[in-house]
């Protein structure tokens, strides 16, 4: 139980660093792009893709008859 706790911090953690690295080394120069110019937005939308790369799934109900 207290893995898995500390696996989805890790993931949102790793993500909002992936997050930052994507502003630092690709960013947008002229600032039109709003995800990529400004690092607290970069770093708020790693840290989601990292949440959800963590999330369970739907999981199919098994059938009694198979």
């Amino acid at each position: 139980m207290i893995l898995k706790k500390y696996l989805k911090y890790s993931a949102i953690l790793f993500g909002a660093a992936a997050g930052y690295a994507y502003y630092y080394f690709v960013g947008c120069q002229s600032g039109s792009c709003p995800i990529q110019s400004n690092p607290y937005f970069s770093v708020l939308y790693g840290a989601l893709l990292g949440a959800l790369l963590i999330m369970p799934g739907k999981r199919k109900k098994k059938n009694p008859a198979d």
